[in-house]
């Protein structure tokens, strides 16, 4: 048999792929050639005597794959390993640079849980199994759940432990802040939201209100009894009776509201008001208000004066 003969043979291996082309076992390493697997994780590999390995499909965690390798053990905070040999300083600042990333971790695993991964040639801790808890750890999940500032009354409580209490504590104070931000902003979207949607209901009102203010007053030229009648309905005033005015172009028109009549002259083809028939007087100019007024508007301004019991009639019906 050739040296050709025993490069061409092939073995398969299950192996831990995180990403691209290569993959790793102990000294060696092979390039994959051909489809790549759809996901990480433990995958069979095709290896040939050379350097390329070709992708079979998925597989499970190697039980030897610890075996010969340099083994890390300490507590796993989601996928980061704060391990047992680390120069721990417990320090807020200094929580994340204390850790190191382990990867293919076992979903479900509880807080606080000790574990046990190995280091691959390319210096990445790969996750192998759970380990037993030391003593103290139930404790100081208990404290982490009441939320606890310390962990001085807790015995047992190596450094490594301390930091993970530590970083569970601040991740899940960032998570509550990014919470409470969340939904102050969610709050935030939501008036304006509302806010957005009420503008455009009232423009839409207005709109309509313009549309119906100018139909009215074209109306007006033709048929000013029927346009007055609409005009007064807008406040819920009821027209009684109107006539022409003494002056060319004006309407003296009576209405009733609020149980009481009264009466106005407006412009005949405009609505607006000329004579309000009550004081619309500002007494520390004496200017006259009444013609900034219309037909329309003119009961909401009588009401507002009977509510403030201002109302001075000088028109009698």
């Amino acid at each position: 048999m050739s040296w050709n003969d025993l490069l061409a043979d092939n073995d398969e291996r299950a192996l831990p792929w995180l990403g691209g082309r290569m993959i790793f076992d102990r000294a060696r390493r092979w390039k994959i050639r051909g489809a790549l697997p759809p996901e990480l994780g433990w995958h069979r590999f095709a290896v040939s005597g050379g350097r390329d390995a070709r992708w079979v499909g998925p597989d499970a965690l190697d039980p030897d794959f610890e075996r010969g390798r340099e083994a890390v053990r300490g507590y796993l905070v989601g996928d980061r390993m704060i391990a047992d040999h680390a120069a721990v300083r417990v320090e807020p600042r200094a929580v994340f640079e204390q850790t190191e990333q382990v990867w293919l971790a076992e979903p479900g695993l509880d807080r606080f849980a000790r574990a046990l991964a190995v280091r691959r040639a390319d210096d990445r801790l790969i996750y192998v199994r759970q380990e037993f808890p030391q003593g103290p750890e139930l404790e100081v999940l208990e404290a982490w759940q009441d939320r606890e500032d310390s962990l001085d009354d807790i015995p047992g409580v190596t450094p490594a432990l301390q930091l993970a209490f530590l970083w569970l504590t601040h991740q899940r104070a960032a998570e509550e802040a990014r919470a409470a931000e969340a939904a102050m902003m969610a709050e935030l979207e939501a008036e304006e939201r509302a806010r957005v949607a009420e503008q455009r209901r009232l423009q839409q009102i207005y709109s309509a209100a313009e549309r119906h203010a100018r139909e009215r007053r074209a109306l007006a030229r033709r048929d000013f009894g029927t346009a007055a009648k609409a005009a007064l309905a807008v406040s819920g005033a009821e027209l009684l009776d109107h006539r022409d005015n003494v002056r060319r172009g004006e309407k003296v028109v009576q209405f009733r509201f609020k149980r009481r009549r009264f009466e106005c002259v407006a412009h005949a083809e405009t609505l607006r008001i000329i004579d309000a028939g009550v004081c619309l007087i500002n007494h520390a100019t004496g200017e006259r208000g009444d013609d900034r007024f219309t037909l329309e508007s003119l009961p909401a301004v009588i009401d507002e004066a009977m509510r403030r019991g201002v109302l001075h009639v000088f028109r009698r019906v």
